[in-house]
């Protein structure tokens, strides 16, 4: 068997690579579907859409690769996370759309529960923050007001998964109603020192046990793909969130090991051993992944804007006609002149957690140009993701020796170096920056023997290339003082 097929079902499309055994991206097929915004603050996907467009990528990997059923060791599923769906377990037929990650529509709900004093247990038990960010809270809107969904739950009629879960469901013929620690745990639900579905949470969001997916490892065999799909017969062998899945693909396999996905938005996340290390600086706690019995951890935070900023400069600005041109821009000068650019655009993330932020721009004097204002945007995401690593290796009292970086905006070789002068570590961009797809990838074949051993990948992991810092850490540290008083005088804005 040649390869391992992952499915790496996104916020925006489904797409389907096929992986060899020195772990190279042989095949890619890639299909966008719909978002819908219903009212102001709603993100919704159909669920039906989800699955024909990754069901039709798989076809169209499988055939650009020139394979069969008979090639693919493996099938692996990344996911966007904390998306919710419910279905009717007998038809599989949704009981309405999908509520994207995105979707603000429980911010009352978060706030009701925070008025009743349950915020500190909800922290305490899954390590998140009440925000509509996680699935618990959409989950309970979806059985409230979709009518006659909460006694067909009650009665044991009708299945809650996030994506990983919807797809297996429908690879395997409505077989599997499964969902791994990884994805559980950004629930709400999930207890991190138990490793299971919590009740009194349950309670607190009034929902059945009933409707709850069984959780399996992140890397195992449940089931096999059913017969008249593509790559039929092959077995299903990992279920990983996307940023989970980035990390292991960037093999981040130690305590201290750090990786930074720098998209619209960036989500940085440090392995931080076998055992919860709870945030005191605003982080989240995740489970990174469970495998042969060992439970792995992670701290976990998310900048709102990064590759937003750029399109902001882009389409609002006219600074610039295509995002890639921001960096030969940003280069034309030596530094920003003292401009600094917060860009919370739409609030601030971790570890400020201040929704009420806003954009700003400080610095700035008559002999300011577009250059310096491209390269303050780029430095605005950089210092963003240093105040997270720093947070990081304060919460969990161990050093990040090198960041290991991905996405789309790890291409701008600008925003590495000084993504690395402001850390004064080494920045590492690897060769494959399809490190979700990967990632699914690894788990997956590792649960089958594609691959032997975490080593055995490690060997054939390739550098495209090391930032060093190229600044004295008091510059560095210069820099920070200045983008920390900036950062406090965007605070509370709106």
């Amino acid at each position: 068997m040649r390869y391992v097929l992952s499915l790496d079902q996104g916020t925006t499309s489904s797409r389907a690579i096929l992986f060899d055994r020195l772990g190279r991206a042989c095949a890619t097929a890639q299909k966008e579907f719909a978002q819908h915004y219903p009212q102001p603050g709603w993100v919704e996907h159909d669920p039906q859409e989800l699955w024909s467009t990754q069901v039709g990528v798989m076809a169209e990997a499988l055939q650009r690769a020139g394979a069969g059923s008979g090639d693919v060791a493996a099938v692996g599923v990344a996911n966007q996370r904390e998306t919710t769906l419910l279905w009717d377990r007998a038809t599989g037929r949704p009981v309405g759309n999908a509520i994207v990650w995105q979707d603000r529509r429980t911010a009352d709900t978060c706030t009701a529960l925070r008025e009743r004093g349950l915020e500190a247990a909800f922290h305490q038990k899954t390590g998140l923050r009440l925000d509509p960010y996680f699935s618990g809270t959409k989950l309970a809107w979806l059985l409230e007001h979709t009518p006659g969904a909460r006694p067909r739950a009650e009665r044991g009629e009708l299945a809650f998964g996030t994506v990983d879960t919807w797809l297996t469901y429908k690879l395997t013929g409505g077989r599997l109603h499964i969902t791994d620690p990884g994805n559980a745990s950004r629930t709400l639900l999930y207890n991190l020192h138990t490793g299971a579905w919590d009740n009194e949470l349950l309670g607190a969001l009034n929902i059945p046990p009933g409707v709850l997916p069984e959780i399996r490892s992140s890397s195992e065999v449940y089931g096999h793909v059913a017969q008249g799909l593509p790559a039929e017969g092959a077995p299903i062998a990992s279920l990983v969130g996307d940023q989970q899945a980035a990390t292991m693909g960037q093999l981040c396999l130690r305590p201290g090991m750090a990786k930074n996905t720098y998209g619209t938005g960036c989500f940085l996340l440090m392995h931080t051993g076998q055992s919860p290390a709870l945030s005191k600086n605003k982080l989240l706690t995740t489970v990174a992944w469970r495998r042969q019995g060992v439970t792995d951890y992670a701290l976990e935070g998310s900048v709102f804007v990064a590759g937003a900023a750029i399109q902001w400069l882009r389409d609002g600005l006219k600074l610039v006609r295509t995002a890639a041109d921001i960096e030969p821009l940003a280069a034309s000068v030596p530094d920003t002149a003292g401009v600094y650019f917060v860009p919370a655009l739409t609030g601030l993330g971790a570890p400020h957690w201040d929704p009420g932020a806003r954009g700003a721009l400080f610095g700035l004097t008559r002999g300011a140009t577009d250059a310096h204002l491209a390269r303050a945007a780029l430095e605005g995401v950089a210092f963003q993701v240093a105040d997270v690593l720093r947070a990081m290796e304060s919460d969990a009292g161990i050093p990040i020796p090198e960041l290991r970086v991905d996405g789309g905006a790890s291409a701008n070789n600008l925003l590495l170096q000084i993504q690395a002068d402001l850390l004064q570590r080494p920045v590492v961009r690897p060769k494959v920056l399809e490190t979700t797809a990967l990632g699914a990838a690894y788990l997956a074949g590792l649960a089958v023997g594609f691959w032997s051993s975490c080593d055995d990948l490690s060997e054939h992991a390739q550098i495209d290339r090391t930032f060093e810092p190229h600044i004295a850490s008091e510059q560095a540290e210069e820099r920070v003082a200045g983008w920390q008083r900036a950062v406090e005088r965007a605070k509370e804005w709106a």
